[in-house]
């Protein structure tokens, strides 16, 4: 087996071995290239220890903020490449970080100390694969396999399972039984781990997740997101679905684009529904004002997590005003889509069309495409008018309007919203007579 190595990488394998030392590079970039993909970082493995390292590096750049831990970074031209001595370790008293940490002369011993058998596999381009696990195996056939006994690296370290679920669905590998019980048995762990780093797993997962990948992790994902347990079995008695709130939800996240704030959205776009239910004299079923109950809890999510503020508020944006597109359809005539897009701006009202087109084929009954369609021909017929969608975009400006005799402050902004409503609606021409006349007209009232 040949795995093409970049030359930069090559050359400080080169100058280890003339060190007399030995030197893999292993895990990621191994999987990767067994898989026909471009490795985005390349990470090497070798008996020296950290200050050997050092040594035969003296003349290049280094990063040492994980060489407690074995860990020298060697800058190249290519980026830097972390080379990390042979180890072994234990003690996770945190289910996050090793309590102690040893050295070893033998590549097999720190292969057996990671997480997953496709991750497991080293390469030397002289000796080629080093494989006690039997990752190429499973890569081969599409399994993820934890290294060992699987409870005890979940114990390990708990982010490992949301690692796994990333992996699996990134990778399209299918969880061996043991695996898959042990991650479930101890997804409960995950309320110990940062937030940010839960995070930022999801945000690995969601964007490649399919519809089967949320149904068999189920479990993972309401201990990383225990508000999505409610949605589990949730049945929504009404005609128009015939899933529950979770297994909906899983075919909105799928049947969206794989945009991160979009596929959040699609993911949260329900989770108030239980808090909302009703049921009518007939036995329907009814979420009044589960839009925005739904992007409630959404914030206080992603707040919990630690997301990004401009991510949060771009989802819950997406979720508070979800289905509103097919409202619009409704009218007749484009007022409501106007203000819906003044008030959004372009960009998100695209993505919101996604949500819903989404949210309409993810019930599980013939989709009614028609009133998409209806909304996507109005947006575009708007969109080519260039609407006056701000303030700043009105033909008068507010020392024109002051000019009139209106006074700086609350005054003149409640005059300048007014007239961008009435031009947004379609009742005032942006010219800047007509605003002026109206402005005084405003004034006066």
């Amino acid at each position: 087996m040949f795995i093409s190595i970049p030359q930069p990488v090559l050359a400080l394998m080169d100058r280890l071995e003339s060190a007399g030392h030995q030197v893999w590079v292993v895990g990621g970039c191994v999987r990767d290239s067994l898989l026909g993909l471009t490795p985005h970082d390349w990470d090497m493995c070798t008996d020296a220890r950290p200050e050997e390292t050092q040594a035969v590096f003296r003349a290049y750049p280094l990063v040492l903020a994980g060489v407690k831990h074995g860990t020298v970074a060697v800058v190249t031209e290519a980026g830097p490449v972390e080379i990390t001595t042979f180890r072994t370790e234990g003690g996770y008293d945190d289910a996050r970080h090793p309590g102690w940490v040893r050295f070893e002369r033998d590549i097999g011993a720190d292969l057996s100390r990671r997480d997953f058998t496709v991750n497991a596999i080293a390469y030397n381009p002289r000796a080629g694969l080093c494989d006690p696990w039997g990752g190429q195996h499973d890569l081969q056939n599409r399994i993820l396999r934890a290294v060992g006994e699987a409870e005890k690296r979940f114990t390990e370290d708990g982010l490992r399972i949301l690692r796994g679920v990333r992996f699996a669905a990134r990778f399209r590998l299918q969880p061996e039984k043991k695996t898959l019980d042990a991650m479930i048995h101890l997804a409960h762990t995950l309320s110990g781990q940062a937030r940010e780093r839960v995070f930022a797993e999801l945000c690995g997962f969601l964007p490649v997740a399919e519809v089967q990948d949320m149904l068999t992790f189920a479990p993972v994902l309401v201990a990383a997101i225990p508000e999505l347990g409610k949605l589990i079995h949730f049945d929504q008695h009404n005609p128009h679905h015939i899933y529950d709130v979770y297994t909906h939800s899983a075919h909105v996240l799928a049947n969206t684009p794989p945009d991160l704030p979009l596929r959040w959205a699609a993911l949260l776009h329900d989770v108030g529904k239980p808090d909302t239910f009703s049921m009518d004299e007939k036995g329907v079923g009814h979420f009044y004002g589960h839009a925005r109950r739904s992007a409630e809890l959404a914030d206080g999510i992603l707040r919990g997590l630690k997301a990004p503020n401009a991510l949060r508020e771009r989802v819950t944006t997406l979720i508070a005003h979800h289905s509103a597109s097919r409202d619009c359809s409704r009218q007749e005539n484009d007022k409501s889509l106007r203000r819906l897009l003044r008030k959004l701006g372009e960009e998100t009202m695209h993505q919101l069309l996604l949500l819903d087109r989404a949210d309409e084929t993810g019930k599980g009954t013939p989709p009614d495409t028609a009133a998409g369609h209806r909304v996507e021909q109005m947006l575009q017929r708007i969109l080519e008018e260039q609407p006056c969608l701000s303030v700043n975009r009105l033909a008068v400006n507010g020392r024109e309007l002051m000019a009139l005799g209106i006074p700086q402050g609350r005054e003149l902004g409640r005059i300048l919203n007014r007239l961008l409503d009435e031009v947004t609606d379609g009742e005032l021409e942006n010219e800047k007579e007509a605003l002026l006349l109206r402005a005084r007209v405003l004034m006066e009232e």
